[in-house]
C-alpha cells in the first residue's frame, strides 16, 4: 500500500443543506493515498450525500473538496479523477465482459490494442483472466462485483467511491466479498472510499472508519479505536454489540466512576467525554466478550463488578457463542460471548452463574450524549 504525504482526498468544512435540513454539517476529513476509508452510519445520516458531492453529482452548500491537493469544486463528474461503484452494478448485458471493462476507455478514444492490453491487465488483477468473452448473465454475483470494480479501475482514478456495493448480495457471498474487496484495493493500490450501514463490512476492510450520525462525524479512527475506545455514546452503541446500563454517578476517582441504577445495582466503569458530576446520569456500555462468567465469585479473579443471574438462552454461533443471563436483581438480560470450547460447553439453560468485569472494560458517557 502506497501512503504519500499528500492525501488523495481532503474534505474541508463540507456542508450540504436541503432547505432547512443540514444533511451534512461542517464535516472535515482527509484520506491518505492508497488507503481504504469507510463512512459508516445508519440510513439517512448523510453518508451518501457526502459521496455524491465527492463524485460531483451534488455541489456542496459550502466547504471544499480536494483530490491530490487540487479543489474539484465546479468540476463536472466526468472530469473528476474519481469513479464510482454503485449497489446496482449496471453492467451492460449486451456486451461481453471485456467490452464492459473497456467501455470507458473506448469513450476516451483509446486505441484498440491498448484497450486490449489494459482490459487483460485488469482481468488478471481481479483474478478472472479467462472470462473476457463471457456474458454478464454467465457470472456469479461475486464475479460481477469484481468486473464492476475492474471497469472503474481500468480508467485509473485517483479515488474509487463504493456506494454500499455488497448490499444486494446474499450473506455468504457478502462475507466472502469483504475479503475480496480488501485484496482488490491492495492489488490496484488505489484509494477506496466506501460507504455502508453494515458495521462488520467497515470493521473488516478499513484502514480508517468515520462513524456518521445526523450529518456529522462522531469519530474517525481504526476499527480497534472505535470498538474499544469509542469517543461518544453513539459510537459505543452503534459499533458492535454492547450491554447498556443507565444510573446516577455516586463516586468519581481518577477517571473511574461508580454509578447506581434505578434498581439499585452499583457498577463501576471508565468515564469518557464530558466531565461528570456527582448525581449526574451516565450510560455504561460493556462488550459481551469483556464479561467473565463463573459458577461462583471465586472464579471471577477479583472483578470490580460482580452480578449474578440465571442462564436463559445458549445461542450457538460457531467458535464464539452467546449466552443470555437474566440478572437476579433487575430481571434484565445480559449478553455474554464465550469461546465454544470453554465454559460454554458445560453450561445448561437454568444454571445459576456469576458475571464479572473490571471498571476499565466498561465505557461510560454522560446521559444524553447518545
Amino acid at each position: 500500500m502506497t501512503l504519500d504525504a499528500t492525501p488523495d482526498l481532503t474534505c474541508t468544512d463540507l456542508t450540504k443543506r436541503f432547505g432547512d435540513v443540514r444533511a451534512v454539517d461542517n464535516v472535515s476529513f482527509t484520506v491518505p493515498a492508497g488507503s481504504f476509508f469507510s463512512i459508516l452510519g445508519p440510513s439517512g445520516c448523510g453518508k451518501t450525500t457526502i459521496m455524491r458531492m465527492i463524485a460531483g453529482f451534488l455541489e456542496p452548500t459550502s466547504g471544499d473538496i480536494s483530490i491530490k491537493g487540487r479543489s474539484v469544486l465546479n468540476v463536472p463528474p466526468n472530469k473528476r479523477p474519481v469513479n464510482m461503484v454503485f449497489q446496482h452494478l449496471a453492467l451492460f448485458p449486451m456486451m461481453n465482459i471485456a467490452e464492459n471493462i473497456g467501455y470507458g476507455l473506448r469513450r476516451r478514444g483509446m486505441g484498440k490494442s491498448e484497450i486490449t492490453t489494459k482490459v487483460g491487465d485488469a482481468l488478471e488483477r481481479i483474478g478472472l483472466p479467462d472470462i473476457g468473452t463471457r456474458k454478464v448473465d454467465e457470472l456469479s454475483g461475486g464475479q460481477k462485483q469484481r468486473v464492476a470494480i475492474a471497469r472503474c479501475m481500468v480508467l485509473e482514478p485517483d479515488v474509487l467511491l463504493l456506494d454500499e456495493p455488497l448490499g444486494a448480495l446474499d450473506l455468504k457471498l457478502r462475507e466472502h466479498m469483504k475479503v475480496e474487496l480488501k485484496a482488490l484495493q491492495a492489488a490496484f493500490d488505489t484509494t477506496f472510499v466506501y460507504i455502508t450501514h453494515d458495521q462488520s463490512e467497515a470493521l473488516v476492510m478499513s484502514d480508517q472508519i468515520a462513524v456518521m450520525n445526523q450529518g456529522v462525524f462522531e469519530q474517525v479512527g481504526t476499527a480497534r479505536d472505535l470498538y474499544y475506545r469509542p469517543d461518544t455514546a453513539f459510537v459505543a452503541g452503534f459499533v458492535g454489540e454492547a450491554n447498556r446500563w443507565r444510573g446516577a454517578i455516586t463516586r468519581i476517582q481518577s477517571g473511574e466512576i461508580e454509578m447506581q441504577t434505578p434498581e439499585g445495582l452499583t457498577l463501576r466503569g471508565t468515564m469518557t467525554g464530558t466531565a461528570p458530576a456527582i448525581g449526574q446520569q451516565a450510560d455504561m456500555f460493556l462488550r459481551p466478550e469483556a464479561i467473565n462468567l463463573a459458577a461462583d465469585t471465586d472464579g471471577l479473579g477479583g472483578a470490580q463488578n460482580v452480578l449474578s443471574g440465571v442462564v436463559t438462552s445458549l445461542l450457538f454461533n460457531g467458535a464464539a457463542s452467546r449466552i443470555i443471563v437474566r440478572e437476579a436483581q433487575t430481571g434484565a438480560d445480559i449478553e455474554v460471548t464465550l469461546p465454544q470450547s470453554g465454559a460454554f460447553a458445560s453450561l445448561s439453560k437454568g444454571d445459576g452463574v456469576h458475571l464479572g468485569w473490571q471498571a476499565a472494560q466498561a465505557n461510560c458517557f454522560a446521559a444524553g450524549e447518545a
